[in-house]
């Protein structure tokens, strides 16, 4: 196995669940600041239920390019 390889698949639980946790706590927040708030939890929790479909989309025109 290649050093880069061994650095990609020996990461400790951050690096491997971080970015979907991180996802997801922004998903409940903004699910629940549409339920709670009225004016700018409004808008928040545009932005923060919007973030997971941006970032899937970007993921993948960044999948599709290389």
């Amino acid at each position: 196995m290649t050093d880069a390889r061994k650095l990609r698949s020996s990461g400790n639980w951050r690096t491997v669940y971080g970015g979907p946790l991180l996802i997801g706590v922004l998903s409940v927040v903004g699910l629940l600041s549409a339920l709670l708030y009225e004016g700018p939890g409004r808008y928040f929790s545009w932005l923060a239920l919007g973030a997971p479909i941006a970032l899937t989309g970007w993921f993948y025109a960044r999948r599709k390019r290389a």
